[in-house]
């Protein structure tokens, strides 16, 4: 079997695990599947929940693609090779709870016809209200996760997410951040091409039981002024997503499946002009939107 192989193979058990996972955490809803090939090579398997106790929408999508990469993509890496293979597991999910937050993660491996590769993903979260007991949990669990493998990838990769998922136009970040790498290769990260693929496997079946920590206020009674606030962080996700996320860009400049590639969004999302907030939660909330907060 070749490396390839093994990493598509890896990655396809990993989306299995997480959404048996998801199921038995939410409940009620089961994921529905979409298997799709993409027409310059290779294809994917889409897998979306709805309606559930837990999830109001959410998608947990597998994808192995190769072939040409697009002269926009070429240039944007800076690569001289033409041929392509990447790989990956991206998750989005929107709760129905105000109370509970939106977590996304995304593990991948790239690599061009030279040989050239590297991995990269993270996962990060994004509460429409900040607690910060719990975001201290998450926190937590991911520093454990890259403690395993290097001492330094938790405050390195924490930081780089700090910056990466950042709203710009906005000033604030999209959330409570997480960790979030790109283009680690052996010589970046000091283990090998195997140890990476385990480390990238590590931080995927994290997702799991770091959600399952977030969600203990998911039965809590919805007052209809947070459920429009959600509605408003919402639309801020949406924004990064369709401005700043890289994997949204790839999806559409390699011809991806549309209906994948926007997965992410929100069944419902609001934009009030001017919002300001109204109350000490949604203050708080908007006070700890920022870069380099210790959350442990």
């Amino acid at each position: 079997m070749s490396f390839n192989q093994s990493v598509q193979k890896s990655l396809e058990l990993l989306q299995d695990e997480i959404c048996l996972g998801l199921e038995n955490l939410d409940g009620r809803s089961k994921f529905r599947e979409d298997k799709w090939v993409r027409e310059g090579g290779g294809g994917g398997r889409t897998r979306i929940i709805e309606n559930g106790d837990l999830i109001e929408k959410g998608g947990v999508n597998f994808s192995a693609v190769h072939g040409k990469l697009p002269d926009v993509v070429k240039n944007s890496l800076g690569a001289t090779e033409n041929e392509f293979f990447a790989c990956g597991v991206s998750i989005v999910l929107h709760p129905n709870s105000p109370y509970v937050p939106i977590i996304h993660m995304n593990v991948r491996y790239f690599e061009l016809g030279d040989g050239t590769y590297w991995f990269g993903g993270g996962i990060d979260l994004t509460p429409h209200f900040v607690d910060r007991s719990l975001a201290s949990k998450f926190h937590k669990r991911l520093k454990h996760t890259c403690d395993q493998f290097q001492p330094d990838f938790y405050p390195k990769f924490k930081e780089w997410a700090d910056d990466y998922f950042f709203n710009k136009h906005r000033m604030e970040t999209r959330g409570v951040g997480g960790i979030f790498y790109d283009k680690l290769d052996e010589e970046k990260s000091n283990l090998s091409k195997d140890e990476l693929l385990d480390f990238t496997l590590a931080v995927g079946q994290t997702f799991v039981p770091a959600y399952t920590e977030q969600t203990e206020n998911r039965a809590d009674p919805i007052v209809e002024q947070d459920r429009e606030w959600q509605r408003l962080r919402r639309g801020r996700y949406v924004e990064f997503n369709l401005v700043y996320d890289r994997g949204t860009k790839f999806g559409l400049e390699t011809s991806g499946r549309i209906e994948s590639i926007l997965m992410s969004l929100p069944r419902d999302a609001s934009w009030i002009y001017d919002y300001q907030p109204r109350n000490s939660r949604e203050r708080n909330t908007m006070e700890l939107l920022k870069k380099g907060i210790d959350w442990i």
